[in-house]
């Protein structure tokens, strides 16, 4: 498995501080920099590509829900997940709208942190808690496709049906013996077709289309 590349995005020190700790100690991930606000988050993804940036919610000169719009725009395969210390509806919404793939709170414990960090490589949105079904819902309320079932082809269909199940693309491949970079041109046309650039968001429009 290859290792997986974080950027930790946090004002206070002691935070990131114990997150590399955490993090660094296992085998399979690497804290690869840090960044004490948006900005820096937003040079930091530029300069060293991670594969998930942790990104605290408020933080000076430039917050997270900005940092991740800026980052999602620029370098959308980047994931993006939301650390904060509260259930901040607003914040968290409009993070998600611009493509994060989640939030945790900051109280989360050390494997389900992990967890949430392999599995949102995976494509799987991390709403965990008691606002995760409001947050879904303020999200897709407002969605009114444009588009509708018949528009996709019976491949991509299928596709669409496995990315709504939470499947990698490798997973996807090797469901309907496709190559990964076939299926990589099938998503890219899938969300052409949608006006998305994230599987997050992709995945919420085609829960409210109805797969």
């Amino acid at each position: 498995m290859s290792c997986i590349r974080i950027l930790l995005s946090d004002d206070q020190t002691i935070i990131r501080d114990g997150l590399r700790a955490l993090l660094d100690s296992h085998n399979d991930i690497k804290v690869i920099g840090e960044a004490g606000n948006g900005c820096e988050a937003y040079k930091q993804t530029q300069e060293l590509k991670p594969d998930v940036v942790l990104m605290d919610i408020r933080m000076p000169e430039m917050d997270g829900v900005e940092a991740t719009r800026l980052i999602k725009k620029d370098f959308p395969m980047t994931v993006v997940i939301m650390l904060t210390t509260f259930d901040d509806d607003d914040y968290i919404i409009k993070a998600m709208t611009y493509g994060a793939s989640g939030y945790l709170l900051k109280d989360i414990g050390s494997e389900k942190l992990i967890e949430a960090i392999r599995d949102s490589l995976r494509g799987n949105i991390i709403l965990p808690g008691r606002i995760a079904a409001k947050i879904t819902s303020h999200l897709t309320q407002n969605v009114a496709p444009a588009v509708t079932v018949s528009d996709f082809t019976d491949r991509e269909t299928e596709i669409i049906r496995l990315l709504t199940q939470g499947k990698s693309n490798k997973e996807i491949a090797d469901t309907l013996y496709l190559t990964i970079g076939t299926v990589k041109n099938y998503i890219s046309q899938i969300y052409m077709k949608i006006d998305v650039n994230d599987r997050a968001n992709a995945v919420l429009f085609f829960k409210k289309l109805g797969f």
